[in-house]
Order: C-alpha cells, then sequence, then structure tokens
C-alpha cells in the first residue's frame, strides 16, 4: 500500500465533472478519482478547515465515531473494477477493529476531518495513477538500467551465505 494525500479538487476539462486529486509523498503519482459535486463540497470544506453551524453528513459520521470512543485508524482505496473505485474505513473502538465499504469520496471526506491517512493498493495506483514527474520517472529507469548492465556473477558471490558453482 501506499499513502497519499489530497492534493486538491480539480474539474475535468470536457464534463465538468469534479476530480479529488490524491498524491504519493514523492509527487511522482497521482490518482484521479471522479466524485459527485457534494462529496468535492465536503472534500473542500475540510481541506479549509471549515466549520458548519449545524453537522453535515460527514461531519455527523465523525461525531458519531467521537461519541462512541471510535477512532478512523486509516482508509483505504483498495480496488478498481468498471472504472468503480472501492474504498474502506478502518475503525478500532477499544481492542474491536471493523472494516466498513466506503465510497473513497466519503472515505476521504471523513479521513481529512479526523487526520487519518489515506492509503492505496499498489494495483490500484498500476491500474489508475497517472505519472506527475517523468523526467524523475526517466531517471530512475536509467539508474536502474546502469545498476543492472554492471552487475557481476562475483557481485553474488561475495554476499554472505550465497555458494557458486558446484558448491553445497
Amino acid at each position: 500500500m501506499i499513502e497519499m494525500r489530497v492534493a486538491g479538487i480539480a474539474l475535468d476539462a470536457v464534463t465538468k465533472s469534479p476530480i479529488v486529486l490524491l498524491k504519493d509523498a514523492s509527487d511522482r503519482r497521482a490518482l484521479p478519482i471522479y466524485i459527485g459535486q457534494d462529496q468535492a463540497k465536503a472534500i473542500i470544506s475540510a481541506l479549509e478547515k471549515q466549520t458548519p453551524p449545524r453537522p453535515l453528513t460527514h461531519d455527523l459520521f465523525v461525531n458519531l465515531l467521537q461519541g462512541w470512543d471510535m477512532s478512523l485508524e486509516k482508509i483505504i482505496i483498495h480496488a478498481l473494477q468498471d472504472n468503480t473505485f472501492y474504498a474502506i474505513l478502518c475503525v478500532r473502538q477499544g481492542e474491536a477493529k471493523k472494516e466498513i465499504d466506503a465510497r473513497p469520496s466519503d472515505a476521504i471526506a471523513i479521513a481529512l476531518r479526523t487526520d487519518s491517512p489515506i492509503w492505496v493498493m499498489e494495483e490500484v495506483i498500476a491500474d489508475a495513477s497517472i505519472p506527475v514527474d517523468r523526467d524523475a520517472d526517466e531517471e530512475e529507469r536509467r539508474a536502474f538500467r546502469e545498476f543492472v548492465s554492471n552487475i557481476r556473477p562475483e557481485d553474488f558471490s561475495q554476499r554472505k551465505g550465497f555458494k557458486t558453482g558446484g558448491e553445497a
């Protein structure tokens, strides 16, 4: 899993649909997730630390967690099927832990309100992320190719526990 953070909300240029943009810690990968208008407003209000005069749905959920001495340990965006992302809330109450199914947009809105980490499974990132820093990606590939091209068989025999040839 890779921890990500909310980089912001954008609008799709063609459809004008809101997109929440998650980025990894190195700002090398971005994961765009299309969301609804209401969820975009909920995420923006959490990012801007706005407190409504009366609790909205996500605030109510956080109030319920707090009222029952529960904590949101993290959210995990764990799957992408037919262009739909799936997430869970990892909730703890004392020693008891539960995973609660949630839409990623709702999970993100709640995570922001509770300062909980946002995690994404590697396979989801592999399937749906977009590269942010192509130059850094290419530099990493070049460095790896150079490393591999300079490996010699004796490099492995110098490691403790490795035997070469027919040694048993």
